[in-house]
């Protein structure tokens, strides 16, 4: 049975609901997608595109991990945010080594270590970190590490998507293994799409 009591309950509850949805959308940010291109169609896939320039200080990336399974880096990308420690594993039942010859790990290396144990290091600069096991010379592998949580890693068609990326004007990057790309200037405002397209080239 509907009384007043009832419908003054359910306008409360109705108008409640209308306040909240008006400050989620007050606080939601914009998104950044498109597609990176290459004449190779497997360099388009595991870019990272970031945005470069966002204002603030953001905390690292949680549960970053890299495993040496089956004689690879798995995933053979991986993107953190810089001040991001990075555990490292062994799966493999054979011994394992991690060494970086790059500035920005400070030519790191882990030493060897056998399956089932861990290592870490904190990435405390911006910039690529090529990954290298002396034991397997064949396996590579990468960290980047950029200065903001807004970025993405391309899959296979090279498609990204970048959520809830504050409004504002900022420069979007792409980084490649092999190739590069222009940097582009993006647009982002409250709940909207702003679309960017990269073609990879030497």
């Amino acid at each position: 049975m509907i009384t007043k009591k009832n419908m003054s309950l359910l306008g409360t509850l109705v108008a409640a609901f209308f306040v909240l949805s008006l400050g989620a959308e007050a606080w939601a940010g914009g998104t950044i997608s498109g597609t990176v291109s290459a004449l190779r169609a497997k360099l388009k896939k595991d870019c990272v595109v970031y945005v470069d320039n966002a204002p603030g200080q953001w905390p690292p990336t949680q549960g970053a991990a890299i495993n040496q399974k089956g004689l690879v880096f798995f995933p053979h990308v991986l993107p953190v945010v810089v001040g991001t420690t990075v555990n490292f594993l062994n799966e493999d039942n054979v011994l394992h080594n991690v060494f970086s010859p790059s500035d920005v790990a400070e030519k790191f290396n882990l030493g060897t270590w056998p399956p089932g144990e861990i290592k870490t290091y904190t990435f405390a600069k911006v910039g690529c970190a090529p990954l290298l096991c002396n034991v397997h010379t064949e396996m590579e592998g990468y960290v980047i590490v950029v200065p903001n949580p807004f970025f993405a890693l391309t899959d296979a068609e090279g498609n990204y998507t970048i959520k809830d990326v504050p409004p504002g004007s900022y420069t979007l990057k792409v980084w490649n293994k092999k190739l590069q790309a222009e940097p582009q200037k993006v647009e982002v405002k409250e709940g909207a799409n702003v679309q960017a397209n990269f073609t990879l080239k030497k």
